[in-house]
């Protein structure tokens, strides 16, 4: 069982502190709020630096599970932290003892999981905390669309800007191993006022959609929907994204 805080990008209180500046909030954030309008209670899986979990918990029940103490350490601390019940667990074998309306895995944070027996073990935390009429989403990139090749550290330098360091110049570096599906990547970061550096290593996992498809069911799950992006565009071939939206079978 690989252990997804042994990344130094998730466990670095360095390298956490600029996850926020690095992966920007989109259509997926609005898509997550809209979905949980009617929900009381939810649960977000792999919830990072809690920025999701803390917009959610306006008038309803939310709980943040993420093993990384150096992210929760920031979710804590930011606005409407104070609302959300965080908890320092694995998604792989927490069992909090309730369930949710809703459950939701941003971020591709499924793919941080790095076997079949432990994305198996995922999807039957998620079943064992969803309410009968309860509803899950995660996003997971699609393994056809081969984002990865002709990405190096020149061709993908940028700047990004944070609200305490300042601007930063930050780039990514993948290597794909395609006998086991699993992504290795570094990204790096430099503060452009002082020039100091950090980088870490990460890894990731790109499951087809028809052993997706088959672990969901596994699990006791039913998937309503296949959606290829966070539009709600449904799956096709070509799509970014893989996209199980569904519920308890």
């Amino acid at each position: 069982m690989n252990d997804p805080t042994d990344d130094p990008l998730y466990r670095d209180p360095n390298l956490a502190q600029l996850y926020d500046a690095a992966n920007r909030w989109g259509v997926d954030f609005d898509y997550c709020v809209t979905l949980a309008a009617d929900a009381q209670s939810v649960l977000d899986l792999g919830c990072g630096t809690g920025e999701l979990a803390a917009a959610l918990a306006v008038n309803r029940s939310v709980t943040g599970v993420d093993p990384a103490g150096a992210m929760l350490d920031i979710a804590r601390k930011r606005p409407g932290g104070r609302e959300v019940t965080w908890v320092e667990a694995d998604a792989r074998n927490v069992r909090l003892g309730q369930r949710f309306d809703l459950i939701v895995l941003t971020g591709h944070v499924f793919q941080v999981f790095l076997t079949e027996d432990d994305q198996r073990a995922v999807l039957a935390t998620i079943a064992a905390h969803l309410k009968p009429d309860g509803r899950f989403i995660f996003d997971s990139r699609n393994p056809a669309i081969r984002t990865w090749e002709n990405r190096n550290q020149h061709n993908t330098l940028h700047r990004l800007d944070h609200p305490q360091l300042g601007p930063l110049e930050a780039w990514n570096e993948p290597s794909f191993d395609d006998s086991t599906n699993i992504l290795t990547y570094e990204n790096g970061y430099r503060i452009l006022a002082t020039g100091q550096a950090f980088s870490g290593s990460a890894q990731i996992r790109f499951t087809p959609l028809e052993e997706l498809a088959d672990m969901i069911a596994a699990a006791g799950l039913m998937v309503e929907t296949w959606l290829g992006d966070w539009q709600g565009t449904p799956y096709h071939p070509d799509a970014k994204d893989i996209i199980p939206l569904g519920g308890l079978a």
